[in-house]
């Protein structure tokens, strides 16, 4: 199998073995029927060996079969919300090879805590460092947090899922080299979650037959009732990645996303 090699000069402490150790962890719940995920062969600080895929146009039928191992592999599970990938004690990651920054770890045992002190207050207080928030949107990220519990309704008894955790778009490759085309995960985030962030994940920039993957996803773990109403939720952390990122039209959209959770 060919492999390919990314790479970066002086890249953060940990970043590419934590992303190979996700990757397999990930991986681990192909014997379960989770997803294809991109083989790993090796890293050092500057770089990471993966599997190079083939890439091909996604059909319905991929899509659906997509839907029911994404489902397994967040039956999988984790020990706990904010859990590292086995094997790796270090820094977690997220966003791009150029730009990623710390990811919190921790023990949380339930998905309020987690999503608010683990994802959107951390995030949104680097915007603010880096002078693309203000002491305003900490303000309304708070009101956000306060209201969780009966924003996230239903989805507040689930478990802890093994989850990608940076499942855009173009982290979901198609590829026929079996034969027939199958999805395939790069680039994760890995970490222990709630299954809805990468749906959530899936929505943002536009997906290929979410319909069709949403179906098949069902058809192995029938979601809690009200998801489509609590996406909006999930989407908050990485928007709120993309103002620290890239800033601009990102932060009004965080805006109007915390204003319309709150209305």
């Amino acid at each position: 199998m060919a492999k390919y090699r990314k790479s970066r000069a002086y890249a953060p402490k940990g970043f590419f073995e934590c992303e190979g150790k996700g990757l397999q962890w990930l991986g681990e719940t192909q014997k379960q029927g989770g997803p294809r995920v991109v083989d790993v062969y090796g890293w050092s600080d500057d770089w990471l060996d993966i599997e190079q895929v083939n890439s091909c146009s996604p059909t319905p039928l991929a899509a659906y079969d997509f839907g029911a191992a994404l489902a397994r592999m967040h039956d999988s599970g984790a020990q706990y919300f904010g859990s590292s990938p086995d094997g790796y004690d270090g820094i977690c990651y997220f966003g791009p090879l150029q730009d990623p920054v710390p990811m919190a770890t921790g023990e949380w045992t339930n998905a309020v805590d987690y999503l608010a002190e683990g994802r959107l207050l951390p995030m949104a207080r680097l915007g603010r460092q880096r002078g693309m928030l203000d002491d305003d949107d900490l303000t309304l990220t708070q009101e956000v947090i306060n209201a969780l519990p009966d924003l996230l309704g239903p989805a507040v008894s689930d478990k802890p899922a093994r989850v990608h955790g940076d499942l855009w778009s173009g982290n979901v490759m198609w590829t026929n080299d079996s034969g027939e085309a199958q999805a395939v995960l790069i680039d994760p985030a890995a970490h222990g979650g709630h299954r809805e962030e990468d749906l959530a994940m899936l929505n943002l920039f536009g997906m290929s037959y979410l319909d069709q993957i949403l179906e098949g996803y069902e058809s192995v773990h029938p979601l809690k009732k009200g998801f489509e109403k609590r996406t909006t939720i999930w989407q908050l952390y990485p928007i709120a990645g993309h103002c620290v990122f890239f800033g601009g039209g990102y932060v009004s959209e965080y805006r109007s996303m915390c204003r319309s959770l709150l209305s």
